[in-house]
């Protein structure tokens, strides 16, 4: 592992990560490189921090206690009473908290009798990386002692994917000029107490009970500490176990402390040059909340886990660890050219994405993951509008387990809509982990319906893109059905507005205004989540009449209902400001003044939460992050640029950013509607919140949903990817600040590649048989392992007036007549034919043709002689054609010509055959061809570009308005040289040039080229 430069104890700077304007950071790797300031501790623990959607372990150093070190769980959190002065019906009565499990991380260090306490010495060099393609973190450090021993300590550390409760370590030291004995002793850390939250109310909030510990055992083999939550009552055990590589390592003694953990110490002698090398295996197992299994069955569960994880050494779970990493980065697909850092960054971000998010549905994406304490381990609406998302393009199963977390806890929705006072219907709790409401401030929290508007978005963008038809019966249509009738009981017809349908009293994504009547975002969403319940049910009824029946009955779900839904949807209350052409946020956020101490888009202030009472703010016009414009991003294809760009103008001017959500949103608007620089800074700005902590509070944990947003923005923001009609659409834009970029999108057992350069888009289906795409408005269809190259630029479409076609290959497969034809003459003369002079022979006319045959020709031939021999060749072929009639046009030739007419362009025909019209009778599309140029009215053949310069001619256009269609290298280059686009009909490699690659005529879409 490369080493930074030397460090001393009393250096007063600390470098951050790898800066984005650094050079050329490697893209696969981030790298702390010197000693970390005290105040950094935390944030590198966050950032370093691993995981796999079950467990999470912050990123510190195994000889280090930090404070703020910890071990995570998705299952194992403590439930705290709520203490309310004056309590109201319907008011959360608890909160749910995820709260730090034994940590397993520690192992210390002693130099005979003396304890190491890296503080204390000097740092002659460091380096921590977390290595991205293999799911790794490493740590090399290079320590002088108080007393002048220097070591070297190694450490690796892995989460295994596969492995839901297991943490691998491999801890190395090696002696630099040190001899003596060394101890290593390896620890289980009893849970330390949640983060109080002081003034902060994003960190976490006053914990009742927690982790205690009920057993501790350890002795030369296994080491172990069971404990239990006060409140939640779940029972949690850990344990572990170690392998000794190197054989002077020696078990010496086990330590139990029933207040601190288990240790279990390993003592060796060591010598200049030499090492010693422990691999440390800790397993957790915990039970249900409210009571599962015994002590006993999970101490039991964890001695599995470690006795199967023994079998196999360090670097077999760290292979296995990174073929899991290999086949996510596969998918992702994910390059940018021309700026390094921002390719490091989008790659961490989708990294702790991956990490972030149990397949099992036992828990979602919390704000922080599994990396930090703040939001108390809450999940809230973003894991469903922008982490699910990115999921499901890139990692599907992972986006289901989500979602199957939301159907899960259906059962504590309903009870939460009780609380509310609907009668029938469900509403999800804002934040939770048990599927309990734990918002005690009801006005920013429960007031938040629009979260059901959420999970019902995330159902359809993966049903959508998975097409998952089972997770619907199995749950997901439950969910969407009980969800959607909430907005029954929270909306109305209004007679003041002509019985528009009005939803009151609800608050959307800004959280800076509270209980409003009729938020753009909620109507708008609620219709979407009306109309979208509406057409799951017809589809299962068509589909699926059975499982549909069953749901329709458990449900009590009727007709009438359902067409309620619809008649909701079609009257839902959106208006159009008459004045400023913009639709308002709620009925009254237009008339309140501004606020006039917001700066918008400014970092390093404290955002306003932090420094006014919530009702100065309401009382302003102020937005904390994108509500308007979060709608356009969810669900706004039906509505126009104009109005998306007046939006944008308007909102951008209010709003202060202070959520980390709203960078990505305004982005991905900002690309859409055309403002190229402010959607690459507030790409920016979601794309670094974390490595650059541009919010402050990086060490609480990352930022889940802003990591999603960076990737958001790149797919959907300059991608400009929408799901139209249920099939991807692209209209991508490129950066001026790369030269290229890449990303790969997950579709229904289908894989496609997106990649973007200076003047074209090329789209490469790397999985599956065939897709159908959109790219800026035009259906294009996609087949297994070929490219379609297409201009970036709508602007960049040429104006088309005529088609030239070649015949052989493209209209009608004659080439394989020429080629028999070609191949009976060399047998008549004595020459060895093969494919290769075959395939030269393509696009070529018949002298040419038999110039390239008798290269190889034992003896030299007359003119006459070679006109004799053409002539033979020629009636070989004509002997074939005579039996050809419409049964041998090449599959969808004849439909790629007429669509070309129905168009309004004009049909040509160049082909080297000097047969050419006799084939078009024969074939029966003749009439299909304005104008046809064989090798009878030319004197130069392919790659010269006469004959497509003599068709355009023909049909009396301009070469620049006139595409060519050929099959052979030859054709492509006469195309080009008669300064025509190109389009290929074959393989990717022998027709790299083609400005349009189609596998065949089939595939052929003249929309693609002609303008509008």
């Amino acid at each position: 592992m490369p080493r930074g430069e030397c460090v001393h104890s009393n250096d007063a700077q600390a470098i951050a990560m790898e800066p984005a304007h650094q050079a050329s950071p490697d893209p696969w790797r981030v790298v702390h490189a010197r000693r970390p300031a005290g105040f950094e501790l935390a944030k590198f623990e966050s950032l370093f921090a691993l995981a796999n959607g079950t467990l999470g372990v912050r990123g510190g150093l195994e000889e280090d206690r930090s404070p703020t070190h910890g071990t995570f769980l998705t299952g194992v959190w403590e439930r705290t009473p709520i203490e309310y002065h004056e309590r109201f019906p319907g008011f959360a009565r608890s909160t749910d908290t995820r709260i730090p499990v034994p940590d397993g991380v520690r192992i210390g260090l002693r130099l005979g009798e003396a304890p190491v306490h890296l503080r204390e010495g000097e740092w002659l060099a460091f380096e921590q990386c977390l290595d991205l393609r293999t799911g790794c973190l490493e740590r090399g450090l290079r320590w002088r002692s108080p007393s002048g021993s220097t070591i070297q300590i190694d450490a690796e550390r892995i989460v295994p994917m596969q492995t839901p409760n297991l943490l691998c370590i491999r801890y190395r030291v090696t002696s630099v000029d040190y001899s003596g004995p060394i101890t290593l002793e390896s620890e289980l850390v009893a849970s330390m107490s949640a983060a109080e939250q002081g003034d902060d109310p994003r960190i976490g909030t006053r914990i009742k009970g927690g982790l205690s510990i009920t057993a501790v055992d350890a002795d030369r083999t296994l080491a172990s500490i069971c404990q239990r939550t006060q409140n939640s009552h779940i029972r949690l055990a850990c344990g572990q176990r170690h392998r000794m590589v190197r054989n002077n390592l020696a078990f010496a003694r086990a330590v139990c402390d029933e207040n601190e953990g288990v240790q279990q110490h390993y003592v060796a002698e060591l010598r200049p040059g030499e090492s010693v090398v422990l691999e440390k295996f800790v397993a957790y197992a915990w039970s249900r909340p409210e009571g599962g299994d015994s002590e006993a069955a999970l101490l039991d569960q964890v001695a599995i886990t470690l006795e199967r994880a023994l079998t196999l050494d360090f670097d077999t779970h760290r292979a296995e660890q990174a073929r899991v990493y290999a086949a996510f980065w596969q998918d992702a697909d994910l390059e940018v050219h021309g700026d390094s850092a921002v390719e490091q960054a989008l790659r961490f971000n989708l990294f702790h994405l991956m990490q972030s998010t149990p397949r099992d549905g036992s828990g979602s994406a919390a704000a922080k993951g599994l990396t930090g304490e703040g939001y108390e381990g809450h999940y809230f609406w973003d894991a469903e509008a922008f982490i699910l998302p990115v999921l499901a393009l890139t990692s599907p199963e992972r986006a289901r387990g989500m979602l199957e977390y939301r159907i899960n806890t259906l059962d504590r929705a309903r009870n939460h809509a009780r609380e509310m006072n609907h009668p029938t219907g469900a509403l999800y709790a804002w934040r939770t982990i048990s599927g309990d409401e734990c918002s005690a401030y009801f006005p920013s929290g429960s007031a938040q319906y629009h979260i059901n508007a959420a999970i019902a978005f995330a159902i359809r963008l993966y049903v959508e893109a998975t097409d998952d038809v089972d997770f619907l019966v199995r749950g997901g249509a439950e969910m969407l059905f009980e969800t959607a009738r909430l907005w029954h009981h929270v909306g109305y017809y209004n007679p003041r507005r002509n019985n528009a349908f009005c939803i009151c009293q609800v608050t959307g994504p800004d959280e800076y205004t509270a209980l409003v009547d009729n938020n753009y975002y909620t109507n708008h969403m609620a219709q979407q989540h009306l109309r979208y319940a509406a057409s799951v049910a017809s589809l299962l009824g068509r589909e699926r009449p059975q499982d549909y029946a069953r749901i329709a009955a458990t449900l009590e779900l009727s007709n009438r209902e359902i067409a309620a839904w619809l008649s909701a949807a079609d009257a839902m209350y959106l208006p159009v400001d008459p004045v400023l052409g913009v639709f308002p946020q709620d009925d009254d956020f237009l008339d309140k003044p501004r606020l006039p101490i917001a700066r918008p888009g400014e970092h390093g202030q404290r955002p306003l939460l932090l420094q006014l009472h919530p009702l100065t703010i309401y009382r302003h016009q102020v937005c904390k992050q994108a509500d308007v414009l979060q709608a356009f991003v969810l669900a706004g294809n039906d509505i126009d640029k104009d109005s998306k760009r007046r939006n944008f103008d308007y909102y951008e001017s209010v709003t202060v950013h202070d959520s980390t959500l709203s960078a990505s949103t305004f982005s991905i608007v900002a690309a859409e509607v055309g403002y190229a620089q402010k959607a690459y800074r507030y790409f920016l700005d979601t794309l670094r919140v974390d490595l650059d902590n541009l919010h402050g509070n990086t060490s609480h944990g990352v930022h889940m949903a802003a990591m999603a947003g960076s990737w958001l923005g790149l797919c959907w923001g300059f991608g400009g990817m929408r799901v139209v009609d249920g099939r991807p659409s692209f209209a991508p834009t490129l950066p001026a600040a790369w030269s290229g970029y890449r990303f790969g999108v997950r579709w229904r057992d289908h894989h496609v590649r997106v990649a973007v350069k200076k003047d074209r888009v090329e789209y490469t289906l790397t999985e599956g048989a065939q897709l159908d795409i959109f790219h800026r408005g035009t259906m294009v269809a996609l087949y297994g392992g070929h490219t379609i190259n297409l201009p970036l630029h709508a602007s960049a479409r040429p104006t088309m007036k005529g088609v030239i076609f070649d015949l052989d290959g493209v209209i009608a497969d004659t080439a394989i007549v020429h080629h028999a034809a070609w191949k009976r003459l060399a047998a008549d003369i004595g020459i060895a034919f093969d494919d290769r002079i075959g395939e030269r022979l393509k696009g070529v006319d018949r002298r040419g043709s038999l110039d390239i045959l008798l290269e190889k020709a034992p003896r030299a031939y007359s003119e006459d002689e070679k006109e004799a021999l053409a002539s033979r060749k020629n009636d070989y072929y004509r002997q074939q054609i005579e039996t050809f009639g419409p049964q041998h046009l090449l599959p969808g030739a004849r439909n790629a010509v007429e669509s070309v007419r129905r168009a309004g362009l004009k049909t040509a025909l160049a082909s080297a055959s000097r047969n050419a019209p006799l084939l078009l009778e024969r074939l029966g599309i003749a009439e299909l061809f304005d104008y046809v140029v064989d090798a009878n009215h030319i004197g130069r053949a392919k790659p010269d570009p006469e004959i497509f310069l003599a068709a355009a001619r023909g049909l009396g256009l301009e070469p620049s308005e006139c595409l060519g269609v050929e099959d052979a290298v030859a054709g492509i280059a006469s195309i080009h040289a008669a300064g025509m686009k190109a389009v290929g009909i074959g393989h990717a490699q022998a027709l790299a040039e083609a400005d349009l690659l189609l596998p065949n005529v089939a595939a052929f879409d003249i929309g693609l080229f002609i303008s509008g």
